[in-house]
């Protein structure tokens, strides 16, 4: 494979270490990082696990997302305001890939896990900045 060796991980769900969700997220997400590094320019695999009620605000990122629901279901949208007449549920086995700098949002109704593949850095920017949960606070 070019670009180095692949560093084989073989993981069960059991064996999956989740943390507090990344700081770009609102409050209550958690993440469990499968490969990669989120930060870092190259691929990378991270789950994501959101409780019932859960929102993100309308955001894109500079990247290609790549995701499938685990688990639950993902109501996914897109725009630049959180209309949730404009959703799609996505129950589990869904897939989603959005384009670079898409506007879209997502909401859980019931605890939902996804998984996300794609290239770092991993980027969130949110279309109101004052959605964004870096800048609570400040």
């Amino acid at each position: 494979m070019r670009g180095g060796a692949v560093q084989e991980t073989i993981l069960t769900p059991s064996e999956l270490e989740w943390k507090e969700g990344p700081p770009a997220l609102p409050g209550g997400a958690q993440m469990a990082v499968l490969e990669g590094d989120p930060a870092k320019k190259a691929p990378f695999t991270m789950r994501l696990r959101f409780p019932a009620g859960y929102a993100i605000p309308p955001h894109s990122h500079p990247g290609i997302e790549r995701v499938t629901v685990l688990s639950g279901a993902l109501n996914l949208a897109k725009g630049e305001r959180p209309d949730k007449s404009k959703g799609k549920v996505l129950p589990a086995g869904s897939f989603f890939i959005l384009a670079p700098n898409t506007n879209h949002f997502a909401w859980a109704d019931e605890e939902t896990v996804i998984q996300i593949h794609t290239r770092g850095p991993w980027q969130i920017n949110y279309a109101n900045p004052a959605d964004d949960p870096r800048k609570a606070g400040k």
